[in-house]
């Protein structure tokens, strides 16, 4: 059974799956950077400097010690 794993898994497909996760999480981090530190700021400073880091909105009273944003 493991043999025939192998085997499926050195065809290319299981390969190029892999590279394809990889490639889109490291893409996922860096466009998610470039909007939290280079898109927001400039776009929070227009309408009277809203800071996106604590707006929220909550949609049921808190349970516990932490608010329900």
């Amino acid at each position: 059974m493991m043999s025939e794993f192998k085997a499926f898994a050195m065809k290319g497909n299981v390969m190029g799956m892999a590279d394809g996760i990889v490639i889109g999480v490291a893409f996922g981090k860096i466009i998610g950077s470039l909007v939290k530190v280079i898109i927001m700021p400039p776009i929070g400073v227009a309408p009277d400097g809203v800071d996106f880091n604590d707006l929220g909105v909550i949609l049921q009273a808190a349970q516990g010690e932490a608010a329900a944003v």
